[in-house]
């Protein structure tokens, strides 16, 4: 029996995807290599916040199963790969995945078959290292005998006002036949389409998104570093700049930058350009301010004991919030790590709390979880608010009498400190 659609990954991007699919009758399988993940999905358990156990309930009752045989793929009208795209052990692009899932297709791959790539990679991917494989392993011509295209993901991890749904797609094939059938793939799925002239725009329009937020990102962190050094108020500066209706978008400063998008896209930019004997000076300064802010979190904690009378060595340190984002449960790039493993390099005894996250390991040794946040005050020499989840309030922080770090500048009180 054919489908409508096989979504490859069943992650943040591919099961929000498979959901939208479901909720608008397009028959849809996912495909995952972890055993695990289709274990749980099939019993109607989640492991995608956005994407609930009830929502999983709904996709089964339409007729939705997850399933790790690539058997399936054969029978699909429409293949979308939303497959992870990290970086290697040396900082480099790692596209593993993405060919392991392209050879994996390639092999079962039937003519008049439509199939997308939304995982995020530099410019060239689609055509230069997807398409290849796919009609290597096929025997099929891109264009010809089966559609290829590549719609970006936009998903924003905790943002309940846009989602698959609302957020614009951008869509482009490796012809103008490929974009067509993948505008009339989305159009059942989106509301608002953007046709890119190629498969290179939209990939680059990607990785400037996530750019353009990661330099603005690294433009405030340093200005918070001067505003430190002077003794400016940073967060008044940066609410003064903001009441401009025009001319200004306001970005803040924290602990440093994380997700699987912010702090890996623009080293795929980076690597294109040097690839291609170009040098994104931009970049790399924004890199070097951005991957100094857990240095300098740090260096503030020091500073915060020492006019207690106390050192990092044995230093009792509470890191509030260890996720990259506030009320998600995701710690993947979290500047957490970075500025826990600084602490405990210093001798301090770290622990953590954090209602979305159950266990948190820095450099192979497991932080030990409070899981009362008055519990996590009463026992520390210092909090250090690392991501402002929203059971992180004023009051109850204020009044535990515990002195606090904030480095999102959303608290006040007589015992916190704003970065």
């Amino acid at each position: 029996m054919s489908v409508d659609l096989v979504v490859v990954g069943l992650g943040y991007v591919g099961l929000p995807l498979a959901a939208r699919a479901c909720e608008v009758g397009v028959r849809t399988v996912g495909f995952d290599v972890s055993a695990d993940v289709v274990t749980a999905l099939n019993a109607g358990r989640s492991h995608v916040g956005d994407v609930p156990d009830g929502v999983v309930a709904e996709m089964l009752s339409n007729g939705f199963s997850a399933t790790t045989d690539p058997a399936v793929l054969a029978q699909a009208d429409t293949i979308v790969l939303c497959v992870p795209t990290g970086l290697s052990e040396t900082g480099e692009p790692d596209l593993t995945a993405v060919r392991t899932a392209a050879r994996t297709v390639a092999a079962r791959l039937c003519a008049g078959t439509l199939v997308v790539l939304e995982s995020t990679s530099y410019p060239g991917t689609t055509e230069e290292v997807l398409r290849p494989i796919l009609e290597q392993g096929s025997g099929l011509v891109a264009g010809e005998d089966f559609h290829l295209a590549y719609s970006p993901e936009r998903i924003d991890p905790g943002n309940a006002a846009f989602g698959v749904r609302n957020t614009p797609k951008v869509v482009s094939g490796v012809t103008p036949l490929c974009a067509k059938y993948g505008v009339a793939f989305y159009g059942r799925l989106v509301d608002t389409l953007v046709v890119a002239r190629g498969t290179r725009e939209a990939e680059m329009a990607k990785l400037l998104e996530n750019t353009y937020r990661y330099v603005n990102i690294a433009l405030v962190n340093e200005v918070a570093l001067f505003c430190d050094q002077v003794g400016i108020d940073v967060w008044d500066v940066l609410d003064c700049a903001s009441s401009k209706p025009f001319g200004f978008s306001p970005f803040r400063p924290g602990p440093g930058v994380g997700g699987h998008c912010i702090p890996v896209d623009p080293l795929y930019l980076a690597s294109k350009g040097r690839d291609e004997g170009f040098s994104f000076n931009v970049l790399a300064a924004a890199r070097a301010v951005n991957e100094r802010m857990p240095e300098h979190v740090v260096d503030r904690a020091a500073k915060l004991l020492a006019e207690r009378g106390l050192g990092l060595r044995e230093a009792r340190v509470a890191l509030l919030g260890v996720s990259y984002k506030r009320d998600v449960a995701d710690t993947r790039e979290s500047p957490a790590f970075a500025v826990a493993g600084r602490l405990l390099r210093n001798g301090a005894d770290v622990r953590y709390h954090d209602p979305h996250v159950q266990s948190f390991t820095v450099d192979g040794r497991e932080v030990s979880r409070v899981d009362e946040l008055a519990d996590a005050l009463s026992t520390a020499d210092l909090a250090i608010v690392l991501q402002d989840h929203s059971c992180y309030g004023s009051t109850e922080l204020a009044e535990s009498g515990c002195p606090v770090l904030d480095t999102r500048g959303r608290l006040s009180g007589e015992n916190v400190t704003t970065l």
